[in-house]
């Protein structure tokens, strides 16, 4: 099977102190950024949130894991070909993001030191990450097990790329992103397991951090990297959960806590499979919309290659309103097309119940009919 994401060799972790040092200077700017354009006083945010009120809320489309090449092959056209087939979807919400599975070249020392049948390092020319502006991408989640896959310098040169292709970006730890739409103000937050993100397992650490998010914002969402991998890994499980040896976190755990703090929106990957989706105090947490888009670098056959969008309609305020599953299916090089059947939908709908009953969105009426 070949590679579905896999994590560090033990080296790296090891070296997690350097990594957090070393990305505390780079992300500097980046903070400094935003926190320049989100340091609003609280009559701007109240004027804001009042504005937000009379609008028609606002839509947001979440992909899986996406991958725009790497040594295990490059796709031609700067990736185009991955991301045509789901572009208008992508482009038509008020909000587009994926989890970015990887980092845009130049930069760094491949974290892959000794060939190894399980350690995979994923990097593609830094313009490709136009390609995602092109496709209606307009954030990435980088709270992952890829991102430092070449290091600080990796991680640098992913961040300048994205920049010049003005494609968002958020994951490292304490970093918020803001992005305004008619008016309202949307706070981006990533977390994973990873030392250079967010902790997920860090109750006081994600309270205040989704807490100054809210405090910043009329919406705010939460990207979530975790779980186990695997076809067999579809299920939510009660509790925390391991792969090759690291810490995957404890999903529904992390989803509740963070809606208890004032998030609005969850949207999970990590699995690179489909997994359920539950309501939870008016607001949705989606665990995975399994792989988006790769080149040689995903699994797929079976459950692997089910893939989907997945579009979220939100109030005002926040709260969930309704939903719909676009159904997808990967080919043997990891290209998503349209799949008319709903395979994607309807397992997910599925899994909805069996993991969350009536907290399924389906349940409460809240989520287009599987297959639309």
């Amino acid at each position: 099977m070949r590679s579905l994401g896999r994590g560090l060799p033990s080296a790296a972790v090891l070296a997690g102190a350097a990594v957090l040092l070393a990305l505390a200077g780079m992300l500097a700017g980046v903070l400094a950024s935003a926190i320049s354009r989100s340091n609003a006083s609280a009559a701007e945010r109240a004027a804001s949130a009042a504005q937000g009120a009379g609008k028609r809320g606002l839509s947001v489309v979440w992909g899986g894991d996406t991958t725009l090449g790497s040594s295990m092959g490059l796709p031609p056209a700067a990736g185009w070909p991955q991301l045509e087939a789901v572009a208008a979807t992508l482009a038509a919400a008020d909000v587009a993001a994926v989890n970015l599975e990887g980092t845009f070249a130049p930069g760094g020392d491949s974290k892959c030191t000794v060939p190894s049948a399980s350690c995979f390092a994923f990097q593609a020319p830094p313009e490709n990450a136009a390609t995602l502006a092109r496709a209606g991408v307009d954030i990435v989640n980088t709270a992952n097990n890829h991102a430092f896959d070449y290091g600080p310098l990796g991680w640098r040169g992913t961040r300048d790329a994205l920049a010049a292709a003005k494609v968002g970006a958020v994951g490292a730890p304490g970093e918020i992103a803001l992005i305004e739409r008619d008016g309202a103000r949307i706070a981006f937050v990533g977390f994973s397991t990873y030392p250079w993100s967010s902790p997920m397992s860090d109750d006081a650490s994600v309270r205040a951090l989704v807490q100054a998010a809210d405090a910043k914002a009329d919406v705010v969402v939460c990207f979530l990297h975790a779980g186990a991998e695997g076809a067999d890994r579809t299920h939510v499980p009660d509790g925390a959960e391991e792969a090759f040896g690291e810490d995957r976190g404890d999903s529904r755990r992390f989803a509740r806590l963070a809606i208890d703090a004032g998030a609005d929106l969850v949207l999970g990957s990590g699995p690179h499979v489909l997994r359920g989706m539950e309501v939870y105090k008016d607001r949705l947490a989606a665990y995975s919309l399994g792989n988006l888009a790769g080149w040689d670098n995903f699994g797929t056959g079976g459950t692997l290659s089910l893939s989907a969008l997945l579009r979220v309609q939100l109030g005002p305020d926040g709260r969930f309103v309704r939903g719909r599953v676009s159904s997808l299916l990967l080919d043997g090089t990891g290209i998503p097309h349209r799949d008319a059947g709903g395979s994607a939908a309807t397992q997910m709908r599925e899994l909805s119940a069996e993991d969350f009953g009536d907290a399924s969105p389906w349940a409460q009426g809240r989520m287009a009919p599987a297959g639309g």
